[in-house]
C-alpha cells in the first residue's frame, strides 16, 4: 500500500464564471485516481489582497489524501489552473482560478518551485476561513480584509 498524504488546497478565482470554474477545478481534482477522500469547504466571497483595483475574489478550500509527491501534486495543480486559462500577468492580479497547495501532510519544504506549508496562509482570511471548516487550524483568523461566507447553493 502506497504512503498517503493529507492535503489541503486553496482555491480562488475572480474572473468569469467564478463558481462554475472553482467547480470545474474540483471536479478534475475528484476524478484524479491518487486522490481520495475530498471534502470542499463553503464559498466565501474575499477583498483582494495586494493589487486591489480587481474584482473580489471567491474562496474556497479542499481537503483529501493523496499518493502523489508534492511537485506531482503541483504539477497537477497547474495544469488544472492552465485549463481554465489562467494568465500570470499581474503579482496579485485578477485570474480565472488560482489554486495553492496549503500543507501537505507535515512535510516542509523549499524549493524554487514549491514552498510547503503555504508561506503566508495563516496571513490570509481567504484561506484559513474555509480552511477551519476542514481542519484545526490552530492561528485566529485575521481581520484586516473583508470576508462573508456565502449561504449554500448561491
Amino acid at each position: 500500500m502506497e504512503d498517503k498524504a493529507f492535503c489541503i488546497l486553496s482555491l480562488g478565482s475572480n474572473m468569469g464564471d467564478r463558481r462554475k470554474t472553482i467547480d470545474g477545478a474540483i471536479a478534475i481534482l475528484e476524478a484524479s485516481s491518487e486522490i481520495t477522500d475530498l471534502k470542499r469547504a463553503s464559498y466565501y466571497e474575499t477583498e483582494p489582497v495586494g493589487y486591489e483595483d480587481q474584482a473580489w475574489f471567491l474562496n474556497t478550500c479542499v481537503s483529501f489524501e493523496t499518493t502523489l509527491e508534492p511537485l506531482e501534486l503541483l504539477d497537477l495543480t497547474q495544469s488544472i489552473e492552465q485549463e481554465f486559462h489562467r494568465e500570470r500577468t499581474i503579482h496579485w492580479g485578477p485570474r480565472t482560478l488560482d489554486i495553492d497547495i496549503i500543507t501537505y501532510g507535515d512535510l516542509t519544504m523549499d524549493t524554487e518551485r514549491l514552498t510547503i506549508p503555504h508561506p503566508r496562509y495563516t496571513e490570509r482570511a481567504f484561506v484559513l476561513a474555509p480552511m477551519s471548516e476542514l481542519t484545526d487550524i490552530g492561528v485566529p483568523i485575521p481581520e484586516d480584509k473583508a470576508i462573508r461566507r456565502l449561504p449554500d447553493g448561491i
